[in-house]
């Protein structure tokens, strides 16, 4: 039972040459994409397997706000309009509404954690409210308890993961730039130490920009090209349910469990933060660099197993241009799903909200959040590879941020006024420690 995926048909020939190649089809590459296309340049994407099929697919579909660390917020409010402004653009329909979220806790230093927050968000102009016991227990009364208090959030909502980055790469598409699915980029030609071409299994595409947007595969390419990005990625676990619970909030987090009401009616249930750490040679690498997120997030994260080593994406090998990589050996990240976290989750949701009971479990499955050692991601131009710009590392926060971050990737890339500052996500930051810089939420 894999993730819930929307499968589109990509059958263009590939271009002998672009304004610009993309290389990976999650949400942050289909919006990158879809901006530079929207400029009027020629843009060619190619993804290894199917357009949106790993992480992008595989989280709750959140695009929020609140709590979100302060250098991530300017692109996290901007993605809100952004999320908008593309269905009115386009016609496509990703499933976003801002439905609101909801934050429940009995605990009195988390609430004080979001009440900080709060004062902080009013200085950025963002509206949260919180919550007293009597209203809180109000908006959870799904649950039948009592509640300390909680937030709300409204003006933030979700999107479906399931047809989100499928509706963008039709929208590529539309605009006359071309998408191409099971098209693994093997590594890039220079021309006077420029960039010059991205070559893939199958072909050479001629270009002066390329934009690695390949997630938890980003660390492994630009090894091939001797970048050193710091990189890890956590196996995390859920599950959705059938449609047949009743009076749910659209969103609902607490320290147990969270709930997101999926397109279809039923929800996806998971435990926020939880993962599994599997041993690579990419972790073993990194793991000094590492240190202060694991040291801040330890309690949730467990040992995993071999899984991250048989996938492939965070290994060390050097790879040829003429010869398969392993992105064609392994097309889709699909790791075996820990079953007793799933286990757990489901216990706990059916605990916490009696009338998801009623429901049946629908699909199960597990994906790669890959993090960077502060938990903010890696956007900027590589110095040494001048037209080579990184996008990854979005430490589970990539889907709500998508069309923020396309946005200023492509401003970035045709040198136009940046969206936000870029400062806080270039990833000439990693040259130095992340203690005391992980990001709080």
């Amino acid at each position: 039972m894999p993730a819930p995926l929307q499968k589109i048909e990509t059958k263009q020939a590939l271009p002998e040459s672009a304004d610009a190649v993309i290389i990976g089809g999650g949400i942050v590459g289909v919006f990158t994409a879809y901006y530079l296309a929207s400029r009027g340049l020629k843009v060619a994407l190619v993804e290894k397997g199917l357009i949106g099929a790993e992480q992008s697919s595989r989280n709750w579909g959140w695009c929020r706000q609140q709590n979100r660390d302060a250098r991530e917020l300017p692109i996290a409010t901007k993605s809100l309009d952004l999320w908008e402004r593309f269905a009115a653009e386009t016609g496509e329909d990703t499933g976003f509404r801002r439905c609101g979220l909801l934050y429940l806790s009995n605990n009195e230093r988390e609430l004080e954690g979001w009440a900080r927050w709060r004062d902080f968000a009013k200085t950025a102009g963002v509206t949260t409210n919180m919550l007293d016991s009597v209203q809180a227990t109000e908006r959870g009364k799904a649950s039948g308890r009592l509640w300390k208090g909680g937030v709300f959030s409204p003006s933030d909502g979700t999107a479906d993961p399931s047809r989100a980055a499928p509706a963008v790469a039709r929208a590529i598409m539309k605009l006359g730039s071309s998408v191409h699915q099971n098209c693994a980029a093997r590594g890039i030609e220079t021309t006077a130490g420029r960039l010059s071409a991205v070559v893939t299994e199958k072909g050479t595409i001629r270009t002066p920009t390329a934009i690695m947007a390949g997630g938890a595969w980003a660390s492994s390419f630009c090894r091939q090209l001797g970048i050193r990005f710091p990189q890890a990625s956590i196996r995390s676990s859920i599950l959705s349910v059938s449609a047949g619970a009743h009076d749910l909030p659209d969103a609902l987090h607490t320290a147990e469990i969270s709930v997101t009401r999926r397109g279809d009616g039923g929800f996806t249930l998971a435990i926020s933060g939880r993962g599994r750490v599997d041993v690579t040679p990419q972790q073993f690498r990194f793991s000094r660099q590492f240190l202060p997120m694991f040291a801040r997030r330890w309690r949730s994260l467990a040992p995993g197993g071999i899984e991250g080593w048989r996938s492939g994406h965070e290994n060390l090998a050097r790879w040829r241009l003429d010869a398969p990589t392993p992105m064609e050996r392994m097309r889709i990240l699909d790791p075996d799903p820990d079953r007793s976290t799933i286990a757990l989750t489901h216990r706990r949701a059916c605990a916490l909200l009696p009338s998801l009971a009623a429901t049946d479990i629908t699909a199960v499955w597990a994906g790669y959040i890959d993090s960077t050692p502060d938990g903010v991601p890696a956007i900027g131009e590589i110095a040494s590879v001048p037209g080579f710009i990184l996008a990854a590392g979005f430490s589970g926060h990539g889907f709500g941020i998508g069309p923020g971050a396309g946005h200023l990737i492509a401003d970035i890339a045709t040198g136009s006024q940046p969206l936000v500052d870029p400062g806080p996500y270039h990833p000439r930051r990693f040259e130095k420690s992340a203690w005391g810089k992980v990001a709080d939420f």
